[in-house]
């Protein structure tokens, strides 16, 4: 093998199937492109769609953001286990998600801030259920938590510059606020409901301004949730294998590989 063909260093203290799986991690945690999936979906630019929706109703989708994610966020922090798996496929998850999202699309703004909390919980308990697939202990705290970190995952960061917008850099900044979250401070639980609700809420706010296009009505609010617990799965999905990897492995060893092979697929 010539030196062109040996793999990058970091690469090389993972067994060759590990490494796939994390390179098929990356590239769901790097491009997920929802918004792609969902402008296909319903034929309407993005930007166009955004443009519908007046300040005021973009206001009530993120407080209805960040409700729904307080909610899941006080489940995670209880003293309750997320539970055992319990089987229930991803089909499964989608189809009650389908099922409100018809109703959110039926109703109008109504419709939507009713059926968020519903579809938040319905996902957290499909992204417990992959946790719990990938060997995540259920009794675990800091398996709640990772749960709740999937919802900030694969939406529009703050900034541009990929250290900071990227997986390992999301991370990062969510600890930071677990950190403090777990010396039991009320604000600074406030401060992780924050930082995870930003992102779900600009996730949130696309799906919304799709499904106020014109004639999208209950099938495409059904359709566009379809696609929205999907992107979660995926997320979730690729989420646990960086973390069962790094059980494996050691942490270090799996950031520096997934880094490598992040700046292969850029």
């Amino acid at each position: 093998m010539s030196s062109r063909d040996k793999p990058p260093q970091a690469l090389t203290e993972l067994l060759p199937a590990d490494v796939q799986r994390l390179r098929a991690a990356c590239e769901k945690l790097e491009h997920p492109g929802l918004a792609a999936r969902l402008t296909a979906l319903v034929g309407t630019p993005l930007d166009r769609a955004m443009e519908k929706l007046p300040d005021s109703l973009a206001e009530s989708i993120q407080t209805a953001a960040r409700s729904s994610i307080e909610k899941v966020m006080r489940l995670a922090l209880s003293s309750a286990p997320l539970g055992t798996p319990t089987g229930t496929s991803d089909r499964l998850h989608k189809a009650v998600a389908i099922g409100t999202g018809a109703v959110g699309g039926l109703f109008g703004l109504p419709g939507v801030v009713v059926e968020l909390p519903v579809t938040t919980g319905v996902m957290m308990r499909s992204i417990a259920d992959i946790a719990m697939q990938f060997g995540e202990d259920p009794d675990s705290a800091e398996t709640r938590l990772a749960c709740v970190e999937v919802f900030a995952l694969g939406g529009p960061g703050s900034t541009d510059d990929a250290a900071e917008s990227g997986y390992y850099g999301m991370r990062v900044a969510l600890a930071l606020e677990v950190t403090a979250v777990t010396r039991q401070s009320a604000s600074a639980m406030l401060g992780l409901v924050r930082a995870v609700a930003a992102r779900f809420g600009v996730v949130v706010t696309d799906k919304v301004a799709l499904q106020f296009v014109p004639l999208v009505g209950a099938l495409g609010g059904a359709a566009l949730n379809a696609v929205f617990i999907q992107h979660f799965q995926d997320m979730a999905r690729g989420h646990f294998e960086v973390r069962r990897l790094e059980r494996k492995y050691g942490p270090e060893v799996v950031r520096k590989a997934y880094e490598t092979i992040a700046a292969s697929i850029r």
